[in-house]
């Protein structure tokens, strides 16, 4: 894998959100993917980060995911 890892605060920047939102994302079951490096050390592969965000696309406001 030659992909750089990104850390929650740069995850959460690229998303637009903050670190918070993210490690509660994770404790509540983790829709958006990330990778668990050691025993505490949790990174986010940036081609996730990018599938996440076309899997919540939408045309709609009315429209449910």
């Amino acid at each position: 894998m030659s992909e750089r890892l990104l850390t929650t605060k740069e995850a959460a920047r690229f998303l637009g959100v903050s670190a918070a939102f993210l490690e509660r994302d994770r404790w509540a079951g983790a829709r958006i993917p990330f990778v668990r490096v050691g025993s505490r050390a949790v990174r986010y592969e940036q081609s996730q980060l990018d599938a996440f965000i076309d899997s919540r696309r939408l045309k709609s406001t009315s429209e449910v995911l």
